[in-house]
């Protein structure tokens, strides 16, 4: 192939009779180039944003999260020993589920309470790596008033911080001859958190499963269910089976964080098939000019390649040179494509320009993760177009009668 090789390098570097055909061909590189760029950016900023999503989801839930048909779960100390043992696992802990209401004399806001154990929650949720406030072992301390740690949002809008006090309206109470009266509680705020998700932030707040056992009225030592963290995990699923198989299924069901977000990844990954099918159209409208291109070059070079032939060189060969000559457009696109994307997501990455709407997309800045699979997956899907766009010029040039193209010289 150096034969072939050095003919097409010389057709790419000579100059063209006809500037025309040197400006389809520049055009031909920078549609390859913008389509290759739009894509590395696009599905870099789509990774970027399903990976943050994620890890915000199992920032504050577990992995895998156990309950049971009955409503509540007892003996559950024996069973986070069991459920620890499971290949796999890292650490399981209990949890308390419930709706309350939250009152100060700024506001009222229903949110979600969890009553957690601090120590076992370290292992499990990523709770005190988001805490802008106090800490999680603060639920601990010995006060007046039980602990509790609410979220950024949740405070601002109640306009509670650190050291005040907030009033906690749980749906468990008595009949009265007035009617029923809820349970209110005075919990003591020992610290804020913030995870960049409005939702999580405005919606949550955490005390003790002993605080919370007593808030909700709950007779005897009983949780809501356990909540476990793996080594791996995308591996979520397959030990979530493992759990099922060592709890023996009734009254327990397991479900592990894929399942219970299973159609917003599901949208996610189809949106990104979606807009890299969209953006590979800007390649192949650039692979149509590389067809444009080398019609015309070969319309320009016909007495050269009459010459070649008639001097014995094969109508393979022929064929290989405009190949090899589209594949260098192609290839030179790409490469300028490769170095407009990466470093437009170096710039995004680092300089964090883009501002977003935290309260929208719970994130404040566009976020960028590039895959290595998905470049190779651009790279190749480029060189594929711009090698099929090469198929009919090749073989219009290696078609070509040397005696008919030389009648006329």
């Amino acid at each position: 192939m150096r034969f072939e090789f050095l003919v097409a390098l010389r057709y790419l570097r000579a100059k063209r009779q006809q500037a025309f055909i040197s400006v389809i061909s520049l055009l031909s590189v920078l549609g390859v180039a913008l389509g290759v760029a739009a894509l590395i950016i696009v599905l870099g900023v789509m990774n970027g944003f399903s990976e943050n999503l994620r890890d915000k989801i199992l920032g504050l839930n577990a992995h895998i999260v156990v309950g049971s048909h009955t409503g509540t779960i007892a003996d559950y100390q024996d069973m986070a020993g069991d459920l620890e043992e499971i290949a796999g696992v890292r650490g399981a802990t209990p949890f308390i589920y419930s709706e309350v209401m939250l009152s100060t004399p700024s506001g009222v806001k229903g949110v979600v309470l969890r009553g957690i154990d601090p120590q076992g929650a370290k292992q499990v949720l990523g709770l005190d790596q988001e805490m802008v406030q106090g800490g999680v072992l603060d639920l601990e301390i010995e006060k007046d008033f039980p602990g509790l740690i609410i979220g950024q949002e949740l405070a601002a809008n109640l306009r509670a911080g650190t050291g005040d006090t907030v009033n906690v309206m749980a749906p468990s109470g008595e009949g009265t001859s007035a009617g029923f009266t809820p349970s209110i509680t005075t919990f003591d705020v020992r610290g804020v958190f913030r995870t960049g998700m409005y939702e999580y932030d405005t919606s949550f707040a955490y005390t003790t499963i002993n605080d919370a056992q007593e808030l909700m009225g709950f007779t005897r030592d009983v949780v809501s269910g356990m909540e476990l963290r793996v080594h791996d995990a995308d591996r979520a699923r397959e030990l979530s089976e493992r759990v099922s198989e060592k709890l023996g299924g009734y009254p327990y069901y397991v479900r592990n964080w894929k399942e219970m977000n299973e159609n917003l990844f599901a949208a996610l990954e189809l949106e990104k098939i979606a807009m890299g099918i969209i953006l590979a159209m800007i390649i192949l409208v650039g692979s149509f000019s590389i067809i444009t291109a080398l019609v015309m070059l070969v319309m320009e070079k016909t007495r050269d390649i009459a010459i070649l032939m008639s001097m014995g060189t094969t109508r393979r060969m022929i064929r290989n040179i405009f190949v090899l000559l589209g594949l260098m457009i192609g290839g030179l696109g790409t490469a300028l494509g490769f170095a407009v994307g990466l470093g437009g997501c170096y710039i995004l990455e680092n300089y964090k320009f883009i501002r977003l709407p935290a309260d929208v997309y719970f994130m404040e800045y566009l976020p960028v993760l590039l895959h290595t699979s998905d470049l190779i997956i651009i790279a190749v899907a480029a060189m594929v177009l711009c090698f099929l766009a090469t198929i009919y010029p090749a073989r219009k040039a290696s078609g070509l009668n040397p005696s008919e193209a030389l009648r006329h010289e």
